[in-house]
């Protein structure tokens, strides 16, 4: 998706998550000059790809006069102690975009105004190569045209979803944001019982990792139900049969996902400010 920009897109904090969206955003048109970055001490591949494109870093707030959006890049613990000095780009009307798990649309209102444009997001690691996906919440203070261009941004790390109701954030955050590292973990736990089955650790880490991200390919390129493409696999009385008796038994997969995702829920939840 291209990135059209009329004003100056404000990146606070060019991290990997920052830096993944900034490179994102420069392949799909977006012109360098209309970029600024603020960052106190960005990774040295991002300050690479900063030099290299030519996007100004830390030219000062007070000489950004234009800004159209803000993305909120930041680590959410540091949040309350970088908004502040970029409170003044609200001069502008720009829409606030976060991309900080845990901070509401409510705390953004508290600095920029109740009045400001807010859209909150709960993206994924994966967004570093591409294949991220986003879920956004807007304040009734974004306009269409504003929706429009936030999609625009975060479809350049992957798929965006957008959500009517901020509640459900937090059920979003336990299923794709902390979601990855579920799957990293099936990997281990695929890997570690091949090794227990007689396997070499490197060969049966090698299957794991390559039949996992095989499979999510296949899922992704293929758009066949999940559901459908186990069964696909799955011989009457095979071997894959024999092994689904045990995870999909009653005190299998399904109720550990389930308490895993409602913990992660609960804990969203706590955390939010």
């Amino acid at each position: 998706m291209m990135v059209k920009l009329s004003g100056t897109l404000v990146l606070v904090g060019a991290g990997k998550m920052g830096g993944a969206m900034l490179e994102g955003w420069l392949k799909g048109g977006a012109e360098a000059s209309r970029i600024v970055a603020l960052d106190p001490s960005p990774p040295p591949e991002v300050k690479a790809l900063l030099e290299r494109s030519g996007v100004r870093l830390n030219p000062g707030v007070d000489a950004i006069d234009d800004a159209e959006v803000v993305v909120m890049a930041v680590k959410p613990q540091l949040m309350e102690d970088v908004l502040p000095g970029v409170v003044p780009l609200k001069a502008a009307k720009p829409l606030i975009l976060s991309v900080a798990a845990g901070k509401t649309i409510a705390s953004f209102e508290r600095h920029f105004g109740a009045d400001a444009a807010v859209i909150r997001t709960i993206p994924n690691t994966p967004a570093a190569v591409g294949r991220g996906i986003t879920a956004m919440a807007a304040n009734a203070n974004v306009s269409p045209a504003q929706l429009a261009l936030a999609r625009s941004l975060l479809a350049a790390v992957g798929e965006v979803v957008t959500i009517e109701n901020e509640a459900m954030i937090d059920a979003v955050t336990a299923v794709s944001g902390s979601g990855p590292a579920y799957v990293f973990y099936l990997t281990e736990c695929l890997a570690a019982a091949g090794e227990k089955a007689g396997l070499p650790k490197d060969l049966a880490m090698q299957l794991a990792r390559a039949t996992v991200s095989g499979a999510g390919e296949l899922m992704r390129q293929s758009g066949i139900e999940a559901a459908t493409l186990r069964q696909n696999v799955t011989s009457p009385k095979g071997t894959t049969y024999a092994a689904l008796q045990v995870l999909m038994a009653e005190n299998g997969m399904q109720p550990l996902f389930d308490k895993a995702i409602e913990e992660a829920t609960k804990r969203s939840r706590e955390l939010a400010s």
